[in-house]
């Protein structure tokens, strides 16, 4: 499944996702910015980022970690989405909303990806 790039300035904090592929570097704030690769497994860390969906016929609930992720100012998932051939859906979050999204999608594999201010960019293939 095609994921987009998520790229990320390591100064402002700017986040840049690609939809079209092209030449050049993207630059912000003076200096190249990062790609932002998608984490898999969380086993050794803390807080739990790998996104668990529940499907129901084409309905999909998709909770942030094992133990629910904190969603405080300093600390939170930032947005949920789900994407299937090329199809994107994204919820955003914001301090205080609780991790957890809901979509519809069809039959078949979808990816589905979390970003979390602290943590970064996660996935996983349901």
């Amino acid at each position: 499944m095609k994921e987009t790039e998520i790229y990320l300035c390591e100064i402002c904090g700017k986040m840049v996702e690609v939809l079209h592929d092209g030449s050049g570097e993207l630059v912000c704030c003076g200096q190249p910015m990062t790609l932002e690769k998608a984490k898999v497994d969380d086993s050794n860390a803390a807080e739990k980022h790998v996104p668990s969906a529940k499907r129901d016929g084409k309905r999909v609930e998709v909770t942030i970690g094992a133990v629910e992720h904190p969603s405080e100012r300093e600390h939170y998932i930032e947005w949920i989405e789900t994407t299937q051939g090329n199809r994107t859906k994204r919820v955003v979050l914001q301090p205080g909303d609780r991790p957890i999204a809901e979509f519809c999608v069809e039959d078949g594999p979808a990816l589905v990806r979390t970003y979390c201010n602290l943590h970064g960019l996660w996935k996983k293939e349901i």
